[in-house]
């Protein structure tokens, strides 16, 4: 009967876990460039030489859906969406870190920063700036930013060097912890924005199932607990 309370511990909390993450992509259904989170499960077996093997599962590690988004027209100049592979580069206090949200707007100095004041970064990893009084300001699909006919930067794409590394750190901002390099073939559209690749629908039919998993697993839990609570009181008398 121990075992299995044992079993089941573990798998309530990562169904616990899974749900906060899925609570975490309906909030941000409407977030421009947030990514879709999941949680993915491990299954450990171990033979107890007595009867029946024992198999835990653990929540090992998130898994960001890295699925483009819908791209919706804005007309804004430096809004900007990323069509097919690759993350701008933001400079933030804690180091660069990745974003497919592109809403930007020029600073006081000219560097195109992000709503929390981040500047963005140009393939050099140098900050983006438009020239002051520059009327007509163009980025082509390569990145290439012309302020009245003049280049004067190019936007850099990027992707984390093992994918597998990627955290959402906060919003729309993630972190790789081993580093990102260049990516040649992406594409960027001026004027527009990337939409959360979240399915809401989708979402609350998987909290639905991860719920009733739990439910399922706590009420096991309490039949055990109530077994253990007679065993001892029988024991006992």
């Amino acid at each position: 009967m121990e075992t299995a309370l044992i079993a089941t511990l573990p798998r309530q909390s990562g169904l616990m876990r899974e749900m906060q993450i899925i609570a975490n992509n309906i909030a941000n259904a409407d977030t421009t460039g947030f990514r879709r989170e999941g949680l993915v499960f491990s299954e450990h077996v171990r033979a107890t030489g007595a009867g029946p093997s024992v198999s835990l599962a653990h929540a090992n590690a998130r898994h960001l859906d890295l699925t483009q988004g819908g791209l919706t027209q804005t007309g804004a100049p430096f809004d900007l969406a990323i069509e097919g592979e690759g993350f701008f580069l933001i400079a933030t206090p804690q180091g660069d870190r990745l974003t497919r949200a592109g809403q930007f707007q020029p600073g006081p100095a000219g560097d195109l920063l992000t709503p929390d004041g981040y500047p963005l970064l140009d393939e050099g990893g140098a900050p983006v700036a438009v020239p002051p009084g520059a009327r007509a300001v163009l980025i082509g699909q390569d990145g290439t930013l012309t302020a009245d006919g003049q280049p004067v930067a190019r936007i850099g794409l990027w992707r984390p060097t093992d994918p597998g590394d990627l955290r959402h750190e906060a919003g729309t901002r993630l972190a790789a912890a081993g580093g990102v390099e260049p990516v040649e073939d992406g594409r960027i559209r001026q004027g527009a924005l990337e939409s959360s690749n979240v399915d809401p629908v989708q979402e609350i039919a998987r909290m639905i199932e991860v719920q009733r998993a739990y439910e399922m697993g706590q009420s096991l839990m309490d039949r055990e607990d109530a077994r253990l609570r007679g065993l001892i009181e029988t024991l006992g008398r």
